[in-house]
């Protein structure tokens, strides 16, 4: 099953590689060509959010080993925690963006990553970490003011904190991140060496055109949506059945379907009310990042559970 996945991961790549060389040189030709935040929202909705759906179902497991028979305490757990992290965030935005881009950087590198590694060592924990920070210091690179208006946005106005940003801007700190996470792809691609590794240098040239040729936004959507949650959703098709792809694409749907649904349906109720507050752009990426970040601690809380457990 994991040579299948590899494979599988591998023509993603490689596809989404051209996909990226394509659009961007459409984007180069086109003038005054822009992506409606809504666009965005409506793809990370139907798209990106999907790839976690299956949580509920990978708690059912976690209570199992808990020997906890009502599903209904796992649903409480798990929508408390995401209200939480939105209050939490409301109430010192600053340090809850700070920790959500770390735990992100982290997520996105294990999972985009760890497929292709034998070992679970400390230093893949790191190598994952700084791989997964591109996603998080390329938009900063390459647009870095696009950046600071959405982090504005998000709530954030404490002064001490653009000063950090200007800083780290102004003595290269970004370059000095993106050469280490570079260093971290490369440390990954050549420890117990396979064609099929190349994927990660797919995925890291992918990353660096999106950012380069499109906004912030709509880079992270198109990452977030056509890669990332892409090759999650590989992986949750392979558990489901590991014989047969297309049973197990089809159970897939049906199963992810009502939960990102109802996630779908609560972010657009929060985004009308929120419109009535802001205007419509500062509402969407409020809506995508702080409603990632409430729904990405509870999915990774519950990823770690069934990992350590289930040894």
């Amino acid at each position: 099953m994991i040579n299948k996945i590899k494979k599988i991961n591998l023509n993603h790549s490689f596809i989404f590689f051209l996909f990226c060389n394509i659009f961007s040189l459409i984007i180069f030709k086109a003038k005054n060509f822009s992506i409606s935040p809504i666009i965005c929202l409506f793809l990370i909705l139907i798209i990106g959010v999907s790839h976690g759906s299956l949580d509920h179902i990978k708690g059912k497991r976690l209570l199992k080993i808990f020997d906890i028979k009502k599903i209904l305490f796992f649903y409480m757990a798990y929508i408390l925690l995401a209200i939480f992290i939105i209050i939490i965030w409301v109430l010192i935005p600053a340090i809850s963006l700070f920790l959500f881009l770390i735990v992100a950087s982290y997520h996105f590198g294990k999972e985009d990553t760890q497929f292709l590694i034998k070992k679970d060592t400390i230093t893949n924990q790191f190598l994952y970490f700084f791989k997964g920070s591109l996603i998080i210091l390329a938009p900063m690179f390459f647009h870095f003011d696009e950046t600071v208006i959405i982090y504005k946005f998000l709530l954030i106005e404490e002064e001490t904190f653009y000063i950090i940003l200007d800083y780290i801007e102004t003595n290269k700190i970004l370059l000095i991140g993106i050469v280490l996470s570079t260093l971290s792809s490369v440390l990954l691609f050549i420890k117990e060496f396979e064609i099929k590794k190349f994927v990660i240098f797919l995925d890291f040239f992918s990353i660096i055109i999106l950012n380069y040729y499109l906004s912030p936004l709509v880079a992270f959507t198109f990452y977030f949506c056509f890669l990332h949650s892409v090759r999650h959703s590989i992986s949750l098709i392979y558990e489901i059945d590991n014989f047969d792809f297309n049973s197990g694409l089809s159970k897939f749907f049906k199963k992810a379907l009502p939960l990102t649904i109802l996630t779908a349906i609560l972010c657009l109720i929060s985004l009308f009310f929120l419109k009535n507050i802001y205007d419509l752009n500062s509402s969407i990426l409020k809506v995508i990042f702080i409603g990632l970040a409430s729904l990405t601690f509870p999915h990774i809380l519950l990823e770690y559970l069934l990992e350590k457990y289930e040894k």
